[in-house]
């Protein structure tokens, strides 16, 4: 299964409202990132165990490491989780960069360093979501 399949199969699996949601940020993700390079982490370790939710990754992106290794990620993620969506917005230095500039605007979200949680499109701004997309997109280019 390619990563294309893998995407729709992890979306097309979520049960609605989320299926929906998460199939327009896939959209929108891709309307800010026409030409990025899709990625699908199925949140198993190299054991086959569970260690984190599925993500579908957005863009590339070098993670450095303290010890001076890299690994290649992606710049983007989105995922499901037990309570609604994430979206991941990786490579930003300033961790309070995303609260700052998106958090009043954004509507009913927690917002981390690098993380916007929500539960559903309906309770957050897209447009506001959107900008930190692109930003977080504009960023590593």
């Amino acid at each position: 299964m390619n990563v294309q399949e893998q995407i729709k199969k992890y979306i097309t699996g979520q049960s609605e409202p989320k299926r929906t949601d998460m199939q327009e940020l896939h959209r929108i993700i891709l309307q800010v990132m026409p030409v990025c390079k899709l990625w699908f982490l199925d949140g198993k370790n190299s054991e086959g165990k569970t260690v984190s939710n599925p993500n579908i990754g957005y863009g590339f992106y070098t993670i450095k490491y303290a010890d001076g290794t890299t690994r290649e990620f992606y710049q983007i993620g989105l995922s499901a989780n037990t309570t609604g969506i994430s979206v991941y917005i990786l490579g930003i230095e300033d961790k309070t960069y995303l609260a700052h500039a998106y958090g009043k605007k954004l509507g009913k979200a927690s917002i981390s360093g690098y993380c916007i949680k929500f539960k559903t499109l309906k309770d957050i701004n897209i447009d506001v979501l959107e900008a930190a997309i692109r930003y977080g997109a504009e960023a590593q280019n």
